[in-house]
């Protein structure tokens, strides 16, 4: 079915995945860089631009916003600063996602997801809770949750991909997000 170099590139690529993997988990000091024993020639990748096996999609370069750092507040979502429109956005931010031409965005991103509540960030703002995001230690006031993040992708042209709490979540909540959103 394969042929031999097809065999041998796969092996060494493995070889060379497992020694990537190791090395990161033990802190780079278990290979050393080396090339894992009995794995032979190291591998070798050639890229043909001519040939075309199939096209790529478009969502392969998506990006997502989480909740880290500034990254959400006073970085995409500042209401009542001057660089904000009337939904609280950053139009300077905006334009850039938009001008980069950000196919899809997921939210929430990273480990925030494992965490998050998608209820507690829709509903009036004042009646939000803060809660505690124990992943980064660092308080959420779900003043930009669900709804806010649908219109600002809808305004940065971008389809919008919402994470499912797969660690503090239920499959009912993760079933009930997907009821609100359609």
């Amino acid at each position: 079915m394969f042929s031999d170099d097809r065999r041998r590139f796969l092996r060494q690529a493995a070889n060379a995945g497992m020694a990537c993997g190791l090395t990161s988990l033990f802190g780079g000091s278990f290979l050393r860089g080396q090339i894992a024993p009995g794995s032979g020639d190291p591998a070798r990748v050639y890229l043909d631009s001519r040939r075309i096996t199939a096209p790529l999609d478009r969502n392969l370069f998506g990006s997502f916003l989480e909740h880290l750092g500034r990254a959400i507040y006073e970085g995409i979502f500042d209401p009542g600063s001057k660089l904000s429109d009337a939904n609280g956005f950053r139009k300077d931010v905006m334009e850039e996602v938009r001008q980069m031409g950000v196919p899809i965005i997921r939210y929430p991103g990273g480990n925030f997801v494992s965490g998050y509540n998608w209820l507690d960030g829709v509903g009036p703002k004042e009646s939000r809770p803060r809660v505690l995001d124990k992943a980064w230690n660092s308080t959420n006031t779900n003043q930009f949750g669900t709804n806010e993040f649908m219109a600002w992708c809808k305004a940065a042209h971008a389809e919008p991909l919402m994470g499912l709490n797969l660690g503090t979540g239920t499959p009912e909540e993760a079933a009930a997000l997907v009821e609100y959103c359609n």
